[in-house]
Parts: C-alpha cells; structure tokens; sequence
C-alpha cells in the first residue's frame, strides 16, 4: 500500500475518534447515573426507617400515659418517613414486653418498614414486576426502670 493511498484512508476516517468516545461516554454515563439515583433513594429509605424506629420507640416510652403512647410513637415515625420523603409510605409495629406496655422495666420494640420504589419506572410496570426494595428496621428501648407504674 502506497503512502498516497495510506493518507486518503487516513483521512475518510477524520474525526471517528470524537464521535466514538461521545457515543461510548453516554452509553457508560447513564447506567452510571441510574445507579446514583437509585442508591441515593435505597440510602435515603435505610436513613427513614432506622430514624423512624428508634424516635417511634423512644416517643413512646416517654408517654404519659398507656392511651397517648401508639399516637406519639406514630406521629415521631411520620416525621422521620417524611422527612426522607417517604411521607405515607412507612408503616409502624410496636411490641410490648409486658402489659400494660409503660409498666417500668419493660422492653418495647418498635419496628419500621418502608419499599422504596425504583425511580424513572412508569407505573404500569410496576403492577407487573415487583420493582421495589424492601426495608425494615427495628428498635428496642426499656421504659424507665424508676418510672411511676401506669
């Protein structure tokens, strides 16, 4: 082969090197990117449900009173869900040791659970395929040893 033909080849292919390199950055950059995002909202639900649990259990064995401790500890999980932006979408168990519930010494354990949708799934994919990650964390927390009995 001629240098006069290696030099018109040479030339055809001007610029091939850019346009390859975009289109491999892109298609390596968006996976990249989904798993971001994806991470950040399975790390966000992580955040939610172990602060849920553990203000929901300390909430409640700071009550008053029996009656008023499943509202607070409901109410203290809502804040935590919604402030990781899950607001309606955590749920709350509570178990008692001992009944009733506030009697001093007795061990309390809150538990939290949310499913952390994937994001950018259109909903009519998400009634075929389970496309969400459960989680769920759990607290125990003692009522005050010297506390007055209910």
């Amino acid at each position: 082969m001629s240098w006069q033909e290696r030099s018109a080849r040479a030339r055809s292919e001007d610029g091939s090197a850019i346009i390859e390199f975009v289109f491999l950055g892109v298609l390596m950059l968006v996976p990249l990117i989904y798993l971001v995002m994806t991470l950040g909202r399975v790390q966000a639900g992580s955040f939610a449900v172990t602060t849920a649990a553990r203000e929901a259990g300390r909430a409640f064995v700071t009550a008053e009173s029996g009656d008023d401790a499943p509202a607070r500890a409901r109410a203290a999980s809502d804040v935590a869900f919604a402030d990781q932006g899950f607001d309606g979408m955590g749920r709350l168990q509570v178990a008692c040791s001992t009944s009733p519930c506030l009697t001093p010494n007795a061990r309390i354990e809150t538990t939290a659970r949310v499913s952390v949708p994937l994001p950018l799934i259109p909903a009519f994919a998400r009634g075929v395929v389970p496309l969400e990650i459960p989680l769920t964390a759990s607290h125990l927390s003692t009522v005050d040893r010297f506390r007055g009995a209910p």
